[in-house]
């Protein structure tokens, strides 16, 4: 089976992964110790996500997959975007929470604005970098609105002060499975697995 090495430590993209490429052996870096840490510096998604699969590619000489995702405010002209992770900046660093500081500036920011000018989306791109130098890339995108207060318990990130289209609970308050159905990373992850398929196939494990 041919293993594909996920560039993350997280365990719930591994397990997303595994059930989207059942067909492959899919290990996080945990499997690789001594692979390099990766900072995002692209002003894309899909260009972090190739830095990052690229990275891992070379490191382990087997096929890699990465991505890149963040929330785009419409009336914040698209940001925090690929600054997503780190929009409070050190003020969320002194906070010991970054996630929360980064919603709560976002709610800061929005304050003055309109529910009707709340729309926004999440944004992901995953990334196969292969040790010939092949690559592709897909991205997935997520629409729905900004609330005015974080909501449920689950998720991560700005998950409470999201709710997708078509739905009135935030991203928060969706089971994961529910979530993973309509979410940007499972669109992605998606469009990707088929390209991983026919690139793969035959190839030796």
């Amino acid at each position: 089976m041919t293993r594909i090495v996920l560039a993350t430590r997280n365990a719930g993209k591994i397990t997303e992964l595994r059930r989207i490429l059942a067909g492959f052996e899919v290990v996080g870096l945990e499997e690789y110790p001594d692979a390099p840490e990766v900072a995002e510096t692209e002003p894309t998604f899909a260009g972090n996500a190739l830095l990052k699969a690229r990275a891992i590619a070379a490191c382990t000489g087997l096929p890699a997959v990465a991505d890149d995702s963040g929330l785009c405010v419409d009336a914040l002209n698209g940001m925090p975007g690929v600054l997503s992770a780190r929009w409070s900046g050190r003020f969320g660093d002194a906070a010991g929470d970054k996630d929360r500081a980064n919603l709560e500036l976002v709610l800061d920011q929005l304050a003055d604005v309109a529910p009707e000018r709340r729309g926004a989306h999440f944004a992901c791109a995953a990334a196969l970098a292969l040790p010939d130098g092949t690559e592709r890339v897909v991205e997935g995108r997520m629409r729905g609105r900004i609330i005015d207060a974080p909501r449920g318990t689950g998720g991560f990130g700005y998950d409470p002060i999201f709710v997708p289209d078509g739905e009135s609970r935030t991203l928060a308050e969706l089971s994961p499975e529910e979530k993973s159905a309509i979410s940007h990373r499972g669109k992605a992850f998606g469009g990707l697995a088929p390209i991983i398929g026919e690139l793969l196939t035959g190839k030796t494990a």
